[in-house]
């Protein structure tokens, strides 16, 4: 059910604004992205988890294994790094106006965009070459319903273990370096939108904002909580929820977040709906 609700929300974004020239602006542009990125992540590990538990199995093969690391790691990587680029996209609307067209310009967004993309594909190849060259020495069953390295590193001899923690380490100075990036951004955001005088232009404000830091925040709290406890907490009961948590939930839940409270958006998705029915009747 939540999968199908991610195909259905996601999708429905993705149609309303390549359809709908009124939302052929940067803030679209990258959202369209964003729900291509979701599609992708929850598409590479829940069909084969619903397969699986359909024919009654746990196996995978181990180049389906490392597809599923590397896919996954993309997808995961490019929207943190698009999220980073969509507070700069609300940064410059919001506090440099007047300058929006011009450093927003269609190139400029196409090459964020493509950075974002670009990030996700290295970080996934360095983490999975390295991942699939350590040699495992502890069996070949893994407690969770995907491919996730952090279950595939326990099953690695102790002395390799190390050289994907080091990585790891760059992987989270990188994420801690956007997360910074993404809150003083919106510390000056909400500093000239509180001095906004009409009541209709904060509301306007925080419309465009709000829904891209709540899904920041899910982003950030369920990935940092998966990969950061403390290890007395973990369980293969814990680790399962908080691995359906930051890899299934958000997916689902972005389109949810940011139809919400985005007047155009909600109206394209109407159009787009009566389009439909109009042309079943």
């Amino acid at each position: 059910g939540i999968y199908l609700a991610a195909l259905l929300g996601n999708g429905l974004i993705i149609t309303a604004v390549a359809c709908d020239h009124h939302l052929h602006t940067p803030m679209y542009f990258f959202l369209l992205n964003l729900s291509l990125l979701d599609l992708g992540s929850i598409s590479t590990t829940v069909p084969k988890s619903m397969a699986n538990s359909l024919w009654d199995t746990r196996a995978i093969s181990y180049s389906g294994c490392a597809a599923q690391v590397f896919l996954f790691v993309v997808f995961i990587s490019a929207e943190y790094c698009l999220l980073t680029v969509m507070a700069y996209d609300r940064f410059v609307a919001i506090c440099r106006p007047l300058h929006y067209s011009t450093i927003m310009g269609s190139r400029a967004c196409v090459q964020m965009a493509a950075a974002a993309w670009g990030s996700g594909f290295l970080n996934a190849l360095l983490h999975t070459a390295n991942t699939f060259s350590i040699p495992l020495c502890q069996g070949n069953a893994l407690d969770q319903f995907f491919c996730e390295i952090s279950q595939i590193l326990k099953l690695s001899c102790t002395d390799a273990y190390l050289r994907e923690v080091g990585l790891l380490v760059v992987g989270i100075c990188l994420a801690l370096g956007c997360f910074i990036f993404i809150v003083v951004s919106y510390v000056q955001i909400f500093t000239v939108v509180l001095r906004i005088p009409s009541e209709q232009g904060r509301h306007k404000a925080f419309s465009m904002c709000l829904p891209h830091l709540a899904v920041v925040s899910l982003f950030v709290s369920t990935g940092t909580f998966a990969y950061l406890k403390p290890p007395s907490l973990s369980s293969p009961a814990l680790d399962l929820v908080v691995a359906v948590l930051y890899s299934v939930m958000p997916p689902a839940v972005n389109p949810l977040i940011y139809s919400m409270r985005n007047k155009e958006l909600k109206d394209a998705l109407k159009k787009l709906i009566e389009v439909v029915l109009v042309q079943q009747q």
